[in-house]
């Protein structure tokens, strides 16, 4: 199956169909909504569900097997968070704020994603490593800390150099603005790694590693055969979410609109051949590649709204939610899946192995 088979039949699967769905009851402006307790359920539940099946499979594999892929998504999500804000501020010409907000909204990982790629590997009939999870919850809170210590530095250096533009006199102004930076940062960090996305994921995944497969069987019928019912719920209302800020994608720009479908298809792209690289199955390299792609709309705005204020949330939330999340689930998974399956080929993989090992 070429990609755009593979495309069109994704189309047709009840999760992208009911996303598109709550798209066009956004669109003609329907009172449907999903109700707001069952709203704020459904991502506890699916991190749940995802954090158990990680922390099962960390105890089959054992942690050793997955410290080597967890330290390069560490690596690759700070280099893409970095290169990010390098394309925004001096091709794109955003300002200082918006460049690391935006570029950590894309260094960041959406668990949303990670849920609809699950799903499309089942479709598939093909597995993946679970203690992928492990991942997710460790890459989540990272390019937000990146970005913002990052912005911080630069605001504390204009300070000093306003500062001493005027006098040369050590002002004690200059330390009382490091301070507060310093104090910023770790408020942050609190909240990200307290953020309830974190501790029902990180919670969940050691939950999961005590009980393991037989501990697991009493409540399979709850957190493994009711998975993709939950995301089908969950699909509609992202898709009214989404479809109420069709409208905002023209603010967003041209620049910003392109750079929201190549730099997360490229970032998948090259997730998958270096996980490929790392000996991941065909599954693995794909939800690999799929956290690379990925960008977070649901833990960006409740973190950058008060560690980067001066951000438009305008700019990260409409091309994150409304033109990268579309294009990711319905185009870059089957993209992704086609590459993994290709390199996964024959002796593909270990030419690979060596063109990434020492072809630079």
């Amino acid at each position: 199956m070429d990609i755009l088979q593979l495309i069109q039949a994704n189309l047709l699967t009840p999760i992208i169909l009911f996303f598109l769905f709550g798209i066009i009851a956004a669109r003609i402006k329907s009172d449907l909504k999903i109700p707001e307790s069952i709203s704020e359920f459904l991502p506890i539940y699916l991190l749940a569900a995802i954090g158990l099946h990680g922390g099962i499979e960390m105890r089959n594999t054992g942690f050793e097997n997955m410290l080597i892929p967890m330290l390069v998504a560490i690596g690759l999500s700070l280099l893409f968070t970095l290169n990010h804000y390098q394309i925004l501020r001096r091709l794109g010409k955003f300002n200082l704020f918006d460049s690391y907000a935006l570029a950590s909204t894309y260094g960041a990982v959406g668990a949303v994603h990670f849920s609809v790629g699950l799903s499309f590997l089942k479709n598939q009939g093909v597995s993946s490593e679970g203690y992928i999870a492990a991942i997710l919850a460790v890459l989540e809170p990272l390019a937000f800390i990146l970005a913002i210590f990052m912005t911080n530095m630069a605001v504390a250096k204009q300070i000093r150099q306003k500062k001493q533009s005027f006098s040369d006199d050590g002002s004690t102004d200059i330390d009382v603005g490091i301070n507060q930076t310093k104090t910023k940062l770790s408020k942050v960090l609190h909240e990200s790694i307290t953020g309830k996305a974190i501790v029902i994921l990180l919670g969940s995944i050691v939950i999961g590693y005590i009980i393991g497969e037989e501990g697991f069987q009493p409540i399979k019928i709850v957190f493994d055969d009711m998975f993709t019912g939950a995301i089908v719920i969950f699909m509609i209302e992202m898709g009214i979410i989404a479809g109420q800020r069709l409208d905002d994608i023209k603010k967003v720009g041209i620049f910003l609109t392109l750079f929201a479908i190549i730099m997360p298809l490229f970032n998948g792209i090259v997730g998958v051949l270096v996980s490929t690289a790392l000996g991941l199955s065909v599954g693995g390299a794909v939800m690999f590649g799929l956290l690379m792609a990925s960008a977070s709309f649901i833990a960006a705005p409740a973190v950058l709204r008060h560690a980067i204020p001066e951000a438009k949330p305008s700019l990260y939330i409409t091309s994150a939610l409304g033109i990268t999340f579309p294009f990711n689930i319905i185009v870059t998974l089957p993209i992704l899946f086609t590459i993994s399956t290709f390199v996964h080929s024959g002796d593909v993989t270990i030419d690979l192995f060596h063109f990434i090992t020492e072809g630079f």
